[in-house]
């Protein structure tokens, strides 16, 4: 992998946040309006009432409730109701021929007037507290599960920390998404000639999601980590690297990569070194 220095962040004051923030939410509400205006996408919608065939493509779940060092378990707490109404929305959405799927065309801004409650988020490297805070867990649910599917990701981010240690990590750093309304968004882009349906819920423990297809597929998928690289800057603090790649089989056992996402991150922690006093 390609050496990738990386500058010692920048600390911005609370109207730069403010007004920057602003300023790409309404230029994504133009962007969403000129879409339909041009009829350049065609958004994903819910569909209730349609039977599905249960061809599962993939399916996973994660833990609602993490206890985070320095981290108020009410915000997590909260987090499972923010989860909960989210995903109210996006359940039983159905991504047709031709047709991108959006979180935020479906879910709309999470305020506190429609129940969202303040949960953990992540604010130039530091932890802090919004409301509807916690639904990036979602969006990294969300990038997995397309990961492993013919579906083509279109839009996603990620944050430019990594902020906990691998404790208890089950799928590779970086496999996942975050999301800000409304201009942090993951999206994909159906370009296959089958139609997908996404299924989510909850329960006490954990989150869960899963893709179907109206038929079988006929290749696999999975996803696999590479070039995994932790590297010390020249001003100091540590950065981490990776490269995540969906490898297809197809029905004779042929395999194709494909380059999903590239990740580039500060270390908000230090790093365990190998002790080789001996």
């Amino acid at each position: 992998m390609k050496k990738t220095e990386i500058v010692e962040p920048v600390r911005r004051g609370r109207l730069r946040q403010v007004l920057g923030r602003e300023y790409y939410r309404a230029r994504r509400a133009v962007g969403w309006r000129l879409d339909a205006l041009l009829g350049r996408k065609v958004w994903a919608r819910q569909v209730s009432g349609e039977d599905f065939p249960e061809n599962v493509v993939f399916e996973h779940r994660s833990v609602i409730l993490r206890e985070l060092v320095g981290v108020d378990m009410q915000l997590q707490e909260n987090k499972r109701r923010n989860l909960e109404l989210a995903i109210a929305h996006l359940n039983g959405v159905v991504i047709r021929q031709g047709e991108t799927f959006s979180v935020w065309k479906n879910v709309g801004r999470p305020t506190a007037r429609k129940g969202y409650l303040e949960g953990l988020v992540l604010k130039q490297g530091q932890l802090s507290s919004g409301v509807g805070g916690g639904i990036c867990q979602l969006g990294n649910l969300l990038f997995w599960l397309f990961a492993h599917s013919p579906l083509r990701v279109t839009e996603r981010y990620r944050h430019g920390f990594d902020v906990f240690p691998d404790v208890g990590r089950e799928v590779p750093f970086g496999a996942g998404a975050t999301l800000a309304y409304n201009y942090i968004d993951l999206q994909v882009l159906n370009e296959t000639v089958n139609d997908f349906r996404l299924e989510l819920w909850m329960d006490d423990e954990f989150l869960y999601g899963r893709l179907l297809c109206e038929c079988p597929l006929e290749e696999s998928y999975r996803v696999e980590e590479r070039n995994h690289l932790i590297r010390q800057q020249f001003w100091g603090g540590y950065s981490r690297h990776n490269e995540i790649v969906q490898v297809v089989t197809d029905k004779e056992g042929k395999e194709s990569e494909r380059l999903l996402v590239k990740n580039d991150a500060i270390m908000m922690y230090a790093p365990l070194l190998e002790d080789r006093s001996d």
